[in-house]
């Protein structure tokens, strides 16, 4: 290969810059998070803990100590079972922390937490299995009593309304009963109705006798025809001998 050839080939040569490489950002590994390490003082702090949730929480609902947590430097969690009606699996939890160099012990949260055994849900039964025995044949047995029951109540409800039936035929025949005058009694009130005809009652006639001239007179006045001087003429007058002289 001669010179003019390797001058050539030189020139063609691309030239790389060092100081842009230099100058390129370094990507690192992010360090691996170290856990928190557990404060000793929080960690026995167990009572403090178990008040903290009594503040919340009746002692009834509140179970034993399930644990503590370290959450970060000189910050704990405790955890109580929970004994909640409803909330099977959950538990109680009280967090603690202190300051630097200081033994005084802050509660800064209480809470109930689902866990674990919260979220899970129960096994799956087919439905063949899900039916004991013994949980069939209580089933019959209620199944048999309770047509037992409703068959003795019809029983009587039958009998009752047969005793309704036969009690509103008698009401029926006493009304009608009363409705209707004794047979025996049935003379002596045609005796009584024929006397009273014969002997009439004399205030009766009297008030009879005053009622005729005036049913009478109203009658006459309605058949007399209307005219325009009155018909009935002036009395003649006469006087008495002793009051002329």
């Amino acid at each position: 290969m001669s010179s003019a050839e390797t001058e050539t080939e030189s020139a063609v040569e691309p030239t790389v810059d060092t100081a842009a490489e230099s100058t390129a950002p370094v990507r690192r590994r992010p360090a691996a998070k170290r856990p928190a390490k557990l404060d000793a003082l929080l960690a026995a702090a167990v009572d403090r803990a178990r008040q903290g949730v009594l503040e919340m929480a009746p002692a009834e609902q509140v179970g034993d100590h399930v644990g503590v947590v370290a959450e970060a430097e000189r910050l704990v969690v405790h955890r109580f079972e929970s004994k909640l009606p409803g909330y099977v699996g959950w538990q109680w939890f009280a967090s603690l922390a202190r300051a630097p160099r200081s033994k005084e012990i802050t509660v800064c949260e209480i809470g109930l937490l689902p866990s674990e055994k919260s979220l899970l849900s129960p096994d799956w039964v087919p439905w063949a299995e899900r039916v004991r025995p013994e949980e069939a044949a209580a089933e019959a047995e209620s199944l048999a009593d309770e047509n037992r029951a409703e068959e003795n109540n019809g029983g009587e409800n039958n009998d009752g309304a047969g005793q309704t039936l036969d009690q509103a035929a008698n009401d029926v025949d006493g009304a009608t009963e009363a409705g209707q005058p004794d047979e025996a009694a049935a003379p002596a009130m045609v005796e009584t109705a024929d006397h009273a005809a014969a002997d009439p009652d004399p205030s009766a006639e009297e008030a009879t006798s005053q009622a005729g001239p005036a049913e009478a007179n109203a009658e006459a006045a309605e058949a007399r025809p209307e005219t325009g001087e009155s018909d009935l003429e002036a009395p003649e007058t006469h006087r008495h001998p002793e009051a002329s002289a």
